[in-house]
């Protein structure tokens, strides 16, 4: 089941069965119908306000409504500070599931403490990573034009709040300390801000970039990368940086991703980052500091036993969270709620499922 935003005509894959049109509200109950009685034991749902129709995705609550059938949903935003509005329907949601799914322990926290919620309804089930190996990222670089480098990355959806021209701003001070030092910036932009904005957010880190005279040590890598691609770019970094100003971030895949790719992470101290990165799994700075940033950097890509000691602890605290472990996590939680034994299946499969 898909829910498609109201003006473009995407394709999906043939797993795809069921489309809402966000904005439609007769779309839901009609999905909710279809899926009540095409057989299936247990719908997992996706939840963030801005995904679903209506003021702050209220139209979730419509399809919950209207399914006959369990429902579990996983929780990729709890906010600290909710409207009563989104309070209200963050707890309607989770009244309407059968179980609810954060990733995190500050999130199942935050929904006792904030929301009010039974601590016996809340699963936690970690953001899910590839089984990637650790690689030596010397034997990367050259393929990617990177020889010669000391390769700051960061990578996800460029837009708005995700603090690099923090880490743009620190930049100067760690060239002048390592001159081949080269921050990546990967992905293209959020498609609902070039939708509202276009490229002119991107185009403002250029023109800062430039007035910094950084030119040849900032690249941006301007499209989507697949799961292959952005591996290899991974694989290549000495040190991974996620500057996000918000504190109130509950999860973050990009910082999943770095840390089963044993990566030396540098990051703001979020909700999700405190947690991941605790015990030595990496390195907290304070938000909106580019001397900070600029410290830490200068640190890292001058000590590589450091680097590799951080990349290490992250590396196997991530074991725990690879695609295998959580696809079995959720297959034992929907068993439960279907009332039905969890019948293992085999490695390979899992794998098989989790790599669309």
């Amino acid at each position: 089941m898909a829910l498609s935003p109201p003006d473009l005509q995407l394709l999906y894959p043939p797993e795809v069965h069921h489309r809402i049109r966000r904005h439609d509200a007769g779309d839901y109950a009609r999905t909710a119908r279809a899926l009540t009685h095409c057989g299936i034991d247990v719908v997992s749902i996706q939840h963030e306000y801005g995904i679903w129709g209506g003021t702050d995705g209220e139209e979730v609550l419509e399809f919950l409504h209207a399914l006959e059938i369990p429902a579990v949903a996983t929780l990729h935003t709890v906010l600290r500070q909710p409207t009563l509005r989104q309070r209200r329907i963050l707890v309607e949601l989770v009244d309407a599931t059968a179980a609810t799914v954060v990733m995190s322990r500050a999130a199942a926290a935050l929904l006792t403490r904030a929301y009010g919620i039974d601590p016996s309804r809340v699963d936690v089930i970690p953001h899910g990573v590839h089984d990637l190996p650790l690689v030596n990222p010397e034997t990367m670089k050259p393929g990617l034009g990177l020889g010669g480098n000391a390769v700051i990355l960061s990578f996800g959806l460029l837009g708005h709040g995700k603090g690099y021209e923090v880490a743009i701003e620190a930049m100067p001070a760690v060239v002048a300390a390592v001159p081949s030092a080269r921050y990546v910036i990967l992905g293209a932009t959020h498609p609902e801000l070039l939708r509202h904005e276009g490229e002119t957010y991107r185009q403002d880190l250029v023109h800062r970039i430039d007035a910094l005279g950084l030119a040849d040590h900032v690249q941006f890598v301007d499209r989507f990368l697949g799961r292959v691609e952005l591996s290899r770019w991974l694989a290549a970094a000495d040190v991974f940086v996620t500057p996000y100003p918000n504190l109130e971030q509950i999860v973050s895949g990009t910082l999943a991703y770095a840390m089963g790719a044993g990566k030396a992470i540098v990051s703001t101290p979020y909700a999700y980052a405190a947690e991941l990165l605790a015990e030595g799994r990496g390195i907290l700075v304070p938000p909106a500091s580019s001397t900070a940033l600029a410290s830490t950097f200068i640190a890292l890509l001058r000590d590589a036993k450091l680097r590799a000691e951080l990349g290490a602890r992250a590396y196997s605290h991530s074991r725990a969270m690879i695609w295998p472990e959580v696809g079995n996590a959720y297959r034992r939680l929907f068993a439960r709620i279907a009332g039905r034994p969890a019948t293992p299946e085999p490695v390979a499969a899992v794998l098989a499922a989790t790599s669309v």
